[in-house]
C-alpha cells in the first residue's frame, strides 16, 4: 500500500486539530494547546521531526526512553540528532537519578531542583518537582530551601560556589559537610550529591542553550487561548513555517565563506604545529593572555535577570554570579591539569566512592569530545579535532584550568567574537543565551552542529567543576 508522505500526514493532523478545538470549544471545554512551535525555540520543529524518522537507532532509543520514565521530554528530542551520545547521556542520567546509590530517591531530585534554580532554569526546576513529588517527596521542601533538612540547606554553599566560581572550592568547605554532626554527609553521599549538581548545572546550560521549551503538559508549556489562524493559514503551520529559520536569513549570504575561512585557518595552525613549537613559557604566557581575555568577554547583553519567586526560594544569595566577580577584575589562579585530572585522579575517586559512575561519566566525556562526522556544514571529510579540542579548553580555560601540551594562541584564530560571546554566556550565564545569540555564530552551519557544539559546552564545563570539587574532596582526605 502506498504510504502518505511525512508532511502530508502531518498537514493532516493540524487540520483535524484545528476542526476539533473549534467544535469541542463550542462545547465549553478548555482545551490546552502547546505555547511554541516544538520542543526549540532555536531549531525548527520539522528538522527534530525527522531525526526518529531517518535514524533507526534514535528511534529504539526514544523508545526506551518513553519505557523507563513514561515520558520523552524535549531535550531528548534534541539531544536526537546525535543518537551516540543520548544513548550515553540517558544511561547516566537514569543511574544517576534512579539506580542503587548512596542518597534517597527524593534527595536526588531535591539537588537536581537546587542546582536548575541556581541558573533559574525553571524547565528543569518543574521536570523535578513532579518528579520529586512522585517519589514521596514532603510538599513543604518546595515552599523553599529553609523548609529543607538542614543536611540539604548546608549544600546551599557547595550548590552556589559550583554553579558560579568553582576555583573558590577549598577542603575546608568539604570538611564543613562530613563534620557537621548529625546533619553531616557520609563522602559517598557528597560524591553523589556532587555529580548530580555538576549534571544539572551543565544541563542548564544545554537547556538555555538550544532554546528548549517546556512540554504541553508542564508549567509555561500551554495555553488555553484559541488559536489564530489570522496571521497565517494551515499549510504553514503543518510545514513548520511559523517561525524563521536562521539558515535563510538575508544576513547569511554576507557570511557565506566563514565554513571555508575556518577550514584554511585549520589547515595553517596545523602547517605551523609542524613547523615549529613553542617555548613552555610561550605556552604559559598565551594560556595566561587567554584566560584574562575570556574574563573581559561580556555575556550576553549583559541584562540584569532576577529570578522569581518560584525559582529563587530553591537557593540563596540570588546576587551571587560570575558576573560581579568578573568586574571586579578577581583573578583566577591556574589549575594544571597535570597536577589534578579527570583521568588520573577524578575518574577513581569518583568510581569508588559511587562505582560504575565513574565510568558512565567517562564514556560520556569521551563521546562529546570524540563525536565526529567527519563533516563541516556541507564540506566532507573534514577533521575536526583541531577545532573541538579549541572550543573544549576555552571553556577550561575560562575555569582557569590549563593544558600544558595547549597552544592557546590557536583558540583566537578558531573562535571568533560572536562565538566567544556565545559560549561565556552559555557556560557562565545561560539563563542570558538568546535567540539572536544562537543565530549570530556559526551562521553557514546546521542545527545538528550547533546541538553538537551545545554538548562540548554542556560536558566541558561539568567536567571542570567535577575536577574542583573533586579536588577540594581529595585534599581534604589527606
Amino acid at each position: 500500500h502506498n504510504r502518505a508522505s511525512p508532511s502530508a500526514f502531518l498537514w493532516y493532523l493540524k487540520c483535524m486539530f484545528f476542526l476539533f478545538f473549534f467544535v469541542v470549544q463550542d462545547l465549553g471545554v478548555r482545551i490546552p494547546r502547546p505555547l511554541g512551535n516544538g520542543p526549540s525555540r532555536f531549531i525548527p520543529e520539522k528538522e527534530i521531526l525527522q531525526i526518529s524518522k531517518v535514524d533507526a537507532r534514535t528511534q529504539s532509543i526514544f523508545e526506551d526512553a518513553f519505557a523507563a520514565l513514561g515520558r520523552l521530554d524535549n531535550i531528548s528530542l534534541v539531544m536526537g540528532f546525535h543518537p551516540q551520545y543520548l544513548g550515553s547521556f540517558l544511561r547516566t542520567q537514569h543511574y544517576l537519578l534512579q539506580m542503587d546509590g548512596p542518597l534517597s530517591l527524593h534527595y536526588r531530585h531535591y539537588i537536581g531542583i537546587m542546582a536548575a534554580a541556581r541558573h533559574q532554569c525553571s524547565y528543569l526546576v518543574n521536570l523535578h518537582v513532579n518528579d520529586f513529588l512522585q517519589v514521596g517527596g514532603d510538599p513543604k521542601w518546595l515552599n523553599g530551601l529553609d523548609e529543607a533538612p538542614q543536611k540539604l540547606q548546608q549544600l546551599g554553599e557547595l550548590n552556589k560556589i559550583l554553579a558560579h566560581r568553582p576555583w573558590l572550592l577549598t577542603k575546608e568547605h568539604i570538611e564543613c559537610l562530613l563534620k557537621a554532626e548529625e546533619h553531616s554527609w557520609s563522602l559517598a553521599e557528597l560524591i553523589h550529591a556532587v555529580v548530580l549538581l555538576t549534571h544539572y548545572h551543565s544541563l542548564a546550560s544545554f537547556t538555555f542553550g538550544c532554546g528548549i521549551t517546556p512540554e504541553i503538559h508542564c508549567d509555561g508549556g500551554h495555553t488555553f487561548r484559541p488559536p489564530s489562524l489570522s496571521q497565517y493559514c494551515v499549510c504553514d503551520i503543518a510545514n513548520g513555517n511559523g517561525h524563521a529559520n536562521h539558515h535563510d536569513d538575508p544576513l547569511g549570504n554576507q557570511m557565506c565563506g566563514e565554513v571555508e575561512v575556518l577550514m584554511e585557518r585549520m589547515k595553517q595552525l596545523q602547517e605551523c604545529r609542524d613547523d615549529e613549537e613553542a617555548s613552555q613559557e610561550e605556552m604559559a604566557t598565551r594560556f595566561e593572555r587567554e584566560k584574562t581575555e575570556s574574563m573581559l568577554v561580556a555575556t550576553a547583553e549583559d541584562e540584569e535577570c532576577v529570578p522569581s519567586r518560584d525559582i529563587s526560594r530553591h537557593f540563596e544569595d540570588p546576587s551571587y554570579g560570575y558576573k560581579d566577580f568578573s568586574r571586579r577584575g578577581e583573578h583566577v589562579p591556574t589549575f594544571r591539569v597535570q597536577d589534578y585530572s579527570w583521568e588520573d585522579h577524578g575518574f577513581s575517586l569518583v568510581n569508588r566512592l559511587y562505582p560504575d559512575v565513574g565510568q558512565m561519566l567517562d564514556e560520556k566525556f569521551q563521546m562529546a569530545y570524540n563525536l565526529t562526522y567527519n563533516t563541516m556544514a556541507t564540506h566532507k571529510d573534514v577533521d575536526t579535532s583541531m577545532l573541538r579540542r579549541a572550543i573544549w579548553n576555552y571553556i577550561h580555560c575560562m575555569f582557569g584550568i590549563r593544558y600544558d601540551d595547549y597552544d592557546y594562541g590557536e583558540i583566537n584564530q578558531l573562535l571568533d567574537r560572536s562565538f566567544k560571546i556565545y559560549i561565556k554566556t552559555m557556560v557562565c550565564s545561560p539563563e542570558k543565551t538568546t535567540k539572536r545569540m544562537y543565530e549570530s555564530f556559526w551562521r553557514q552551519f546546521q542545527h545538528s552542529e550547533k546541538v553538537h557544539v551545545n554538548l562540548l559546552l554542556m560536558e566541558a564545563r561539568m567536567q571542570a567543576e567535577l575536577l574542583y570539587a573533586l579536588r577540594a574532596i581529595t585534599r581534604y582526605m589527606t
